[in-house]
């Protein structure tokens, strides 16, 4: 029987392995600023006309792209040179935040543009989780692979925690501008990350699959693995409302604002929070 210090070890062993440390890091850096920065485009918008339908828009433009690229980007992992991928995405990623973080301070962030180029980060995002998943294997030993997918896993809800309450003092102290650019950073963090990293020549082969046949194998394994379906069923009912209380809260973080200030409103207030709505 394995000892509850050696399970404890065995699930942190993947953090021995140099690059798998490093990159896992450099992942909850960036994905540290992915929620800061949707947090931040969300109270860019509170304030603008019809700022409900605007805030659920920006939840909408962060996370299509997952729907619309995700499995492409999955194929693109399994057909290219994941390491030049990921630097290439990470490249416009970098490019896209610059813009958005440049012109915010300039004064000159329209809805449309501040949702467009939340889309363009948001697809970044679809192609780098994919390829960086399909890394894993090639970093740890085949039998650490459990723990560095629950290590995975960890990484995203401690940004998910932590990263909308970061971008929350930071809007307080220094402004949204502060956020969009902590996160143009991290994208270059990431990017430095990979750049130094070289792998062995024999994980760098090319698969020999095309992209349009790789799509229909993998459209053909989700049809016929029931484990993978039932997967991806149940990812979609967590997300899919738990995806609209996240686009709805900065909207709802108003109304509070506002009954805290004004307390013979209260109960007016609360059904608009209710309701995801302010007036």
């Amino acid at each position: 029987m394995m000892s509850m210090s050696e399970k404890a070890g065995s699930a942190w062993a993947p953090l021995r392995v140099g690059i798998f440390r490093a990159l896992w890091i450099a992942a909850l850096v960036s994905n540290l600023g992915t929620w800061m920065q949707t947090v931040g485009a969300q109270w860019l918008l509170v304030h603008q006309p019809h700022a409900s339908l605007l805030v659920a828009l920006v939840q909408t433009a962060d996370t299509l792209p997952d729907v619309l690229f995700a499995y492409v980007g999955g194929v693109l992992a399994d057909t290219f040179d994941r390491r030049w991928l990921l630097l290439i995405v990470q490249g416009c990623l970098f490019l896209a935040g610059l813009a958005l973080t440049i012109l915010t301070i300039a004064g000159q962030m329209p809805p449309a543009l501040l949702l467009t180029l939340t889309f363009v980060l948001g697809a970044g995002s679809a192609f780098t989780v994919p390829t960086y998943q399909a890394l894993i294997p090639d970093l740890i030993p085949r039998s650490e692979l459990p723990s560095a997918s629950a290590l995975s896993s960890i990484n995203i809800n401690l940004a998910r925690a932590i990263g909308p309450a970061i971008a929350g003092v930071l809007i307080a102290q220094a402004g949204v501008e502060a956020v969009f650019a902590i996160n143009t950073a991290t994208f270059l963090v990431f990017g430095l990350v990979v750049a130094v990293w070289h792998p062995p020549v024999d994980t760098t082969a090319r698969f020999s699959e095309r992209f349009v046949s790789a799509l229909r194998a993998g459209e053909r394994y989700v049809r016929y693995a029931p484990v993978v379906r039932r997967i991806l069923v149940r990812a979609a009912l967590f997300l899919v409302p738990a995806s609209a209380l996240w686009a709805l809260l900065p909207v709802a973080s108003r109304s509070i604002r506002s009954c805290s200030s004004v307390p013979r409103q209260r109960v007016p207030c609360s059904g608009a929070l209710l309701r995801g709505r302010w007036d």
